[in-house]
């Protein structure tokens, strides 16, 4: 993904953007985006796609000269391809438009430069090729002028020319020997008429990625495989590639390969494999870190003011930086001083309401308050009462006083006000302990008031109502609520639900609890171990709904609903969070922050921005006593202090560093491993769910018209990769979205669309129906030395829904829904999900293929008379299919109420009724159509590369040796079609009544016939592992491939044709989604793997594709 800058004029009467006038151009896939800044509609993109056709955009490079008045002619490479594109940014808005079509060469393009105008035509232009070799070009008339090759005979991994007319350009090369090797088009030659190398640099310990030169001070920068920026003095270049080479700098600070380096004249830019993008300075030191991507960086850019950065990921995102943004005001840490005189004490505990304060209290029974504006701290009250054990709690009151409570081993309780403590109040209110204080506002109380909550032996949480008027402290008991027996048994949180008589707490166990304040003690709902064994650390209100944090990494969204927790989502967070806040002070709806710990950082991110790190402070990590007032907003001022080896330390900021301007939002920042439509809610607008090995899933909008993007929520709750996905289509805009992945971890999330005035148009709601994993599956059964261990690296590889009969009229189970899973150890699994109870139960497995299982496909049939019959098609690593009846589970199910079982043992599922070898490894790919009569085509795609059709029938046991004639639909459709072979014969060549039985003789209850039949295949359907089938009718199928090919094949009963073959630009390609577009006879493809693309064909009066696969829309986000 490369990046350019771009100028732009000022039309007259624009607005001036404060952050200069400047638009940005991105390569992506083979096409090329235009970001820019629209004064009325905010940032924008323009596109053209296919400027390279089959090869992926590695660099763009401006003509000198070009700009102005005139427009900017720009040269895209990349691959073996080179096009000219212009850019006219002299109107209301830009414009992108083709100047030349696709020159290719014959060997891949590192380097391009463009020569002067005065010495060549303005069409000649210098290309560095992989083997190390120079091409001299007219690309207006399309034709090589010269080759010249180095002596060095080997790849390269970057190349980086330095001059602009041929006789004096010089190219420095990053070959695979890990030497940078400079030599000149017009150098000395030797025997081979191949150019001597000038000067060779030796010193990085891997291959280099990317060499920048900067001519005023005569410095070369190389970024290697080895980490590391090197830093070199070549001198003055211009003058020949001969002469001495000082190694100035070797700088290491990234953590993994560093892929692209940009020389400033007071900074040196890199860019890594570790998401950072660093700025350096000259003696060596980093000065700026700038993060907020998911995975590597793979393209950077500069404004030619230096005052810019562009970054570009692998999660497609593109952020602007600012150079001159400074860090936050006085993030530097200093150490408190408590005083000097002996009996002070050791610090063990920290409260603060104001950045400019902070209370401690040490292990004397000393509370003391310091101020970090004077540096004073100052003794406000000691009991010895408090020495052993203490705890410390403040609050501010609406009026400005502060109230500070402490409490002891003994069951005391003390409240002071900060800025009278001789006006303290003690009372003993526990029988024992007092385990921990919380403080909590509540709507509608008076400014000199607020609720103080306190726990005690055994479970028992008392509410005080205290107040502070008229220099007089008072506090009365409000309530007395019990928390459920457990081995801590003491809250950690709380918080009042506005407009409603409930209180929220959260206690050690990891527990929510709901209370009502006029009623009695016990909770009236609660969700047990919600947050896990280490403790819900905060609870609040905010937006309409609760949000609860826990130190177990993940932050959780409920609703509180006739007396009753409901969780709604579940979102993994950037690590150990101890409390959320709005980003901005008092706002009530705005978007949220979580501040905690991660690794040896404490941090503040935001939740709704993929976990933007927005304040990064280093104190060694988690700590066991710290606190944090103010905010993290850019005109706030923020405190973060804490315990560490016996001394007290505080940070201060004013404002917070900006995470980089988003320019274009990511979607993943690593493999996408599925893909599927989740619906249509507007003709031209289609709604996409991906998966990710980043371990999230994203919803987008697909806007056909435009080709656009949008994401619409974004769902990170899987503690591993999610590798697979399924969906049911609920009523109105509303999708059930069941995904599963590595740890054997399944979960379940409810969708629900709306119109929002956004730029997609759309809003998507996402509420968590359930979880489930196999391991604490596992843990909950008895008897379990009866049954084997589940492997805890278990995958589930693919899931579907099966159609269990739910929805007719007066079905008690109506909620319910069946889930397959296929699973890395051998197994082959079926869940019930059930939407109202909200749980997800274990109900039946099988180990019978004993090696991995791949894909799953699952078909019903209806006799003539009898039930309804429900099949499982699964396929394995070992090239074998089997067919299931599991309509035998499904009604044992129905029959027992088992979701109160929760310590049952699943139900065998048997083994199949039919297996057969269709490919010589694994199956990857699996799909299934149903035709009439009991018949229905089943599409396989393997590792061995093939391709095979097959028929299953299903016949009543008296007509099973009854011939097999085409189907009425069949016959409809080859009213007018042609054949595959010559187009000529129609109704015999689809009539599938000529096939080789593989096998048959199963009976099935009600006296039913199973038989496989043979259908076409292709040996060498691609070059690679089939990864995607989809059946478009029954006479079409469609597959994708890991040899990058979408390929059309016309279906009869005696072969497999090609139609037409269409080269994709994502790599490693994992799955393969299609669906009807808009208008009539138009399909959507989207592949996904090593990004994601959208493609689009529309079918002729033949039934037939078009020749040219329309890829205007296509977008591949890496």
């Amino acid at each position: 993904m490369p990046l350019k800058f771009g100028r732009r004029r000022r039309p007259r009467g624009s607005k001036v953007d404060g952050r200069g006038e400047g638009c940005g151009i991105q390569g992506e896939g083979a096409g090329v985006s235009l970001h820019f800044l629209n004064p009325t509609s905010g940032r924008s993109e323009k596109r053209i796609g296919d400027v390279l056709k089959n090869y992926r955009v590695h660099g763009i490079e401006t003509r000198s000269g070009s700009g102005g008045s005139e427009p900017t002619v720009l040269a895209v490479y990349g691959g073996k391809g080179v096009a000219v594109i212009e850019l006219d940014a002299g109107g209301e808005e830009p414009e992108l438009r083709r100047m030349g079509p696709l020159y290719e060469l014959h060997d891949w393009i590192w380097d391009l430069r463009w020569l002067l105008a005065d010495a060549e035509p303005a069409g000649h232009m210098a290309l560095a090729l992989g083997h190390n070799s120079v091409v001299l070009c007219d690309y207006w008339a399309q034709r090589t002028l010269r080759e010249v090759h180095c002596e060095e005979k080997c790849i390269l991994y970057s190349a980086h020319f330095v001059g602009s007319c041929w006789d004096e350009l010089l190219l420095v090369s990053g070959t695979v020997f890990n030497q940078l090797v400079l030599w000149q088009m017009e150098g000395p030659l030797d025997e081979q008429d191949r150019v001597r190398a000038g000067r060779r640099i030796s010193g990085h310990s891997g291959v280099i990625f990317s060499i920048d030169y900067r001519q005023e001070s005569g410095l070369l920068a190389s970024a290697s495989d080895d980490r590391s920026v090197g830093l070199w003095r070549v001198g003055d270049l211009g003058r020949g590639a001969e002469g001495e080479t000082h190694c100035l700098l070797r700088l290491y600070g990234h953590q993994s390969r560093v892929w692209r380096v940009w020389l400033l004249e007071d900074f040196v830019v890199s860019a890594g494999e570790d998401s950072a993008c660093l700025l350096w300075t000259y003696s060596g030191e980093v000065a700026r870190s700038f993060r907020g991507h998911r995975g590597s960086l793979r393209a950077l850019a500069v404004s030619e003011d230096q005052q810019r950065v562009a970054t570009g990921g692998e999660d497609s995102a593109i952020r602007l930086w600012k150079i001159g943004d400074e860090e936050p005001e006085d993030v530097t840490i200093i150490q408190l001083q408590l005083g000097e005189a002996e009996g002070v004490g050791s610090p063990k505990a920290l409260a603060s309401v104001d950045p400019t304060l902070v209370l401690v209290m040490t292990d004397s029974g000393g509370v003391y308050s310091c101020c970090l504006v004077s540096g004073r701290c100052k003794l406000l009250l000691e009991d010895q009462a408090y020495r052993s054990y203490g705890l410390l709690s403040a609050a501010a009151l609406p009026s400005g006083s502060v109230l500070c409570a402490l409490g002891n081993i003994q069951g005391c309780l003390k409240i002071f006000p900060v800025f009278r403590p001789e006006r303290a109040v003690e009372r003993r209110e526990h029988r024992g302990k007092v385990h921990s204080l919380s403080w909590a506002s509540l709507d509608g109380q008076g400014p000199d008031q607020c609720n103080l909550f306190s726990s005690g032996p055994e479970g028992e949480m008392l509410w005080w109502e205290v107040s502070w008027a008229q220099d007089r402290l008072s506090w009365v008991g409000r309530g007395r609520f019990l928390l459920p027996a457990c081995k801590h048994r003491w809250h950690t949180c709380v918080a009042f639900a506005p407009g409603l008589p409930y209180l929220v707490c959260g206690d050690r166990r990891g527990s929510l609890l709901l209370y009502s304040t006029d009623e009695g003690p016990e909770p009236v709902s609660e969700l047990p171990g919600l947050h896990g064994k280490s403790g819900v650390t905060s609870v609040m209100f905010h937006g309409g709904f609760l949000h609860s944090s826990g130190r177990d990494g993940f932050c959780r969204r409920l609703r509180v609903e006739a007396g009753r927790l409901g969780l709604l989502r579940c979102q993994r967070a950037c690590g150990w969070v101890e409390r959320l806040l709005p980003c901005e002070p008092g706002d009530r709806d705005g978007p949220l922050l979580g501040i905690g710990f991660r690794a040896a950082d404490f941090v503040a991110w935001g939740l709704e921005s993929e976990q933007r790190p927005v304040l990064r402070v280093p104190c060694g990590g988690g700590h066991r006593s710290w606190c944090f007032s103010g905010s993290v907003s850019p005109a706030g001022l923020g405190l973060f202090a804490y315990i560490k080896s016996g001394g007290v330390y505080a940070c201060r900021w004013r404002g917070r560093r900006e995470a980089g301007a988003m320019v274009k939002e990511g979607v993943h920042g690593r493999d996408i491993t599925s893909v599927r439509l989740l619906g249509r809610p507007e003709a031209y607008t289609s709604v996409l769910a991906t998966a990710s090995e980043d371990t999230s899933v994203n919803v987008l909008a697909l806007h056909q018209a435009s080709g656009r993007l949008s994401k619409l929520a974004h769902i990170s709750d899987h503690l591993s990769s999610v590798r697979a996905m399924a969906v049911v289509r609920g009523p109105g805009s509303s999708a059930l979205l069941f995904t599963a992945g590595g740890r054997a971890q399944l979960r379940c999330s409810r969708l629900l669309f709306g119109p929002e005035d956004t730029n997609s148009g759309l809003r998507c709601r996402v509420e968590q129906l359930g979880s489930h994993r196999l391991s604490e599956d596992w843990e909950r059964r008895k008897n379990r030395h009866r049954m084997l261990k589940m492997d805890p690296e278990t995958r589930y590889m693919s899931i579907v829904v099966v159609d269990g009969g739910m929805d007719s009229v007066g079905n008690p189970h109506s909620s319910w829904h069946f889930l397959a899973a296929a699973c890395s150890d051998g197994a082959v699994r079926l869940f019930i999900i059930d939407e109202s109870e909200k749980k997800i139960l274990l109900l039946a497995e099988s180990f019978y293929h004993q090696r991995c299982v791949l894909k799953l496909q699952t078909f019903t049939h209806q006799p003539a008379s009898g039930s309804q019959v429900v099949f499982l098609c699964s396929a394995a690593t070992d090239g074998r299919i089997a067919l299931w009846n599991i309509s035998g589970i499904i009604e044992t199910a129905k029959a027992t109420d088992i979701r109160q079982e929760r310590t049952r043992q699943p139900l065998e599922l048997g083994s199949p009724c039919l297996v057969f070898v269709a490919h010589q490894c694994g199956v990857n790919g699996l799909d299934i159509r149903s035709l009439d009569d009991g018949r229905f085509l089943l599409a396989s795609g393997g590792d061995d590369n093939a391709i095979c059709t097959w028929v299953i029938c299903i016949t009543p046991r008296a007509g099973s040796d009854a011939p097999l004639i085409p189907s009425s639909s069949e016959q409809q459709e080859e009213a007018g079609s042609g054949s595959c072979e010559d187009r000529g014969d129609k109704a015999h060549s689809r009539g599938w009544s000529d096939l080789g039985v593989v096998v048959d003789g199963w009976s099935v209850d009600g006296g039913l016939t199973l038989r496989v039949l043979k259908g076409p295949s292709v040996e060498s359907a691609h070059a690679a592992h089939v990864t995607g089938l989809r059946f478009l009718s029954s006479r079409m199928l469609v597959s994708a491939s890991i040899d990058q090919r979408l390929i059309h094949w016309a279906l009869s009963s005696r072969c497999l044709t090609l139609i037409h073959s269409r080269w994709c630009q994502v790599a490693d390609i994992a799955e393969l989604e299609s669906w009807e577009g808009h208008p009539a006879g138009t399909h959507l493809f989207a592949l996904c793997g090593d990004g994601l693309q959208v493609l689009k064909s529309w079918q002729t009066g033949n039934d037939s594709p078009a020749p040219e696969t329309d890829s205007t829309d296509a977008r591949n986000p890496r």
